[in-house]
């Protein structure tokens, strides 16, 4: 039997599931696009600061829960049905729950919250123009892009769509005008992993299209915990839409989506996210977001579900607004 708290969960993920669009990361080459009406005016200047990262990031227990279901159960248990779990406290870095904490998995497109730091740390102008070339083209996976070849855009445009949209040739156009080129960039991300406290985190390319890249939920938290330090990044990910001339000529006009339905949700107040997916990793989500006043980190990884990871952060959400995870004991990862 359903109690009521479930049968609202439940009500709630349908209502969920009849009214967002999918996001994939990789696309189809044939993929139509719906058009929302909202669109945010997005600037973005060339005071760009660098923000240095105090190490004061604590390295949580490895502690974990059993979780195998999708319901948040009577008992005030959570039940997730992301593969990989974690929910800390943004601010004291205590561990809320965790389910699997230490595995490693791929983590697509999650990778370009890491792109976009070294990008900003490198200080370059935010205005400067970049433009799109064959060799941002997906050879990998052939995946689509919104962005034709020619397309050229301020460099604070190109980071806009490849942490809104998640755009993979912008992501690439960044890596390749970084300095040094893409070699460098990537470099500079396996750095910044291991100075962020990331000792089972490792990157390939600048846009998660490679399996390779690939990171654990305890690592990942450190990284939203440092992107969140980005007013820019804070800014982008949050983006509704934004509409862009594209095209060589720029004489098409495309609106550009961001690809969490849940940022347009009344019900959250989130300050940082991103989606990812490739086959290999599942569908994936991070997020950094204000939740009965304390601000959490909540990372969801390997579901594969249309809309699983979302009905997962809105069960999250309920968990912690019910302020049943204090009634609850972590037990001890083996």
């Amino acid at each position: 039997m359903l109690n009521y708290r479930s049968i609202i969960i439940l009500l709630s993920a349908l209502m969920m599931a009849g009214s967002w669009a999918s996001e994939e990361d990789v696309k189809p080459t044939a993929h139509h696009h719906h058009h929302h009406h909202h669109r945010v005016a997005h600037k973005h200047g060339s005071m760009h600061h660098h923000h240095r990262l105090a190490h004061a990031n604590r390295h949580a227990k490895r502690t974990t829960r059993v979780a195998s279901h999708g319901m948040l159960q009577s008992s005030g248990e959570l039940h997730l049905q992301s593969n990989a779990a974690m929910i800390m406290d943004a601010e004291t870095g205590q561990l809320l729950y965790a389910k699997n904490l230490d595995k490693t998995v791929p983590i697509a497109s999650i990778s370009k919250l890491m792109t976009a730091m070294v990008v900003l740390d490198g200080h370059q102008d935010m205005d400067a123009p970049i433009t799109i070339t064959a060799a941002d083209v997906d050879t990998l996976r052939h995946s689509s892009s919104r962005l034709p070849v020619g397309t050229t855009l301020p460099r604070g445009q190109m980071l806009l769509l490849a942490l809104m949209a998640s755009e993979n040739r912008a992501a690439a156009a960044l890596a390749r005008s970084y300095p040094g080129g893409t070699l460098q960039a990537v470099a500079a991300m396996n750095n910044k992993a291991r100075d962020l406290g990331m000792m089972h985190t490792h990157f390939l390319d600048p846009t998660g299209l490679h399996t390779e890249n690939q990171s654990t939920p305890n690592d990942l938290a450190l990284m939203v915990k440092a992107a969140h330090t980005y007013p820019e990044i804070r800014q982008d990910t949050t983006t509704h839409s934004m509409q862009l001339a594209v095209g060589e000529r720029r004489r098409h006009e495309v609106e550009f989506h961001n690809t969490d339905p849940l940022i347009k949700s009344s019900s959250w107040n989130i300050g940082l996210s991103k989606t990812g997916f490739i086959n290999e990793s599942g569908k994936c989500l991070v997020m950094q977001a204000q939740i009965a006043t304390k601000p959490v980190i909540i990372v969801l990884m390997n579901s594969w579900g249309r809309y699983t990871r979302f009905g997962d952060a809105n069960r999250v959400r309920e968990w912690l607004e019910s302020g049943m995870h204090r009634t609850l004991r972590l037990g001890r990862v083996d």
